[in-house]
């Protein structure tokens, strides 16, 4: 009887902590989905940002990804989420570059001390 108990207690405590949470986020996707309109900025499961310009009766939406007017058909259950999705890691990677920029100026002075594989240029290569 005490294993049985066991047992639904394990159920219930699966249920609460995967299942239902699941659930609600499928219910939301959903109804986020159901509400698409014109006008709408979406982006899509495969990273694709535009512009809705129709939603069609049969569960497919058309939009506009640039300035240039390029239009695509995407089914309803392509769609990601509402705006643009963001990511924290694209920031840092575009304040690298600027730094490289400034350290390849300043290494453009200097002469090479290193191959492109990284091994150290031997010493008569260097000096002439």
């Amino acid at each position: 009887m005490e294993s049985m108990l066991m047992i639904a207690a394990m159920i219930a405590i699966m249920y609460f902590f995967m299942i239902r949470p699941e659930n609600k986020r499928k219910k939301q996707a959903q109804e986020m989905r159901d509400n698409l309109k014109k006008g709408d900025v979406i982006t899509s499961i495969g990273g694709i940002v535009g512009k809705i310009v129709y939603v069609t009766p049969n569960n497919t939406v058309i939009i506009e990804t640039s300035e240039d007017r390029v239009r695509l058909e995407l089914a309803k259950w392509a769609v990601s989420s509402l705006g643009v999705q963001s990511t924290e890691q694209a920031e840092p990677a575009k304040a690298e570059p600027a730094e490289k920029e400034k350290d390849a100026s300043v290494s453009l002075d200097k002469k090479p001390e290193t191959q492109l594989n990284g091994a150290p240029v031997p010493e008569e290569e260097s000096k002439s």
